[in-house]
């Protein structure tokens, strides 16, 4: 059974850092495409970061290029965020998701199938 559990979330300060986990199992990380997304209170999901398991090759939304940083580590079965120079426009519940990828790359027309339950990044000013 696939599964996904986020964890490293909490409260921070503008200009702070956070680094969010998720753990995985249940599927071949290798042909799976996984990503982060968020959605603040009362707006839509967003994608944030995404990676390709099989090359590690990551897409990241323009807005967020440059702080924030996707990487996995397959074996262990974790997949990271690294959040730097947080703002308060940064608010939101933060989700894993996966997906097979299909012998494709990972990019933002992919649809994901498989989530975690969120957790909460709150960025004060």
């Amino acid at each position: 059974q696939v599964e996904l559990v986020e964890s490293g979330g909490g409260s921070v300060e503008t200009g702070g850092s956070l680094r969010l986990s998720c753990d995985f199992s249940g599927f071949d990380w290798r042909h799976y495409c996984m990503a982060w997304f968020r959605q603040a209170a009362g707006k839509g999901r967003e994608g944030v970061a995404m990676i390709n398991g099989g090359t590690s090759n990551a897409n990241y939304a323009s807005s967020l290029k440059g702080r924030f940083t996707i990487s996995q580590d397959g074996p262990l079965g974790r997949l990271y965020l690294q959040m730097n120079s947080l703002k308060p426009e940064d608010t939101a519940m933060y989700f894993c998701a996966a997906d097979y990828r299909a012998g494709g790359s990972c990019d933002w027309s992919k649809k994901y199938n498989y989530w975690g339950q969120g957790i909460q990044v709150t960025v004060s000013s």
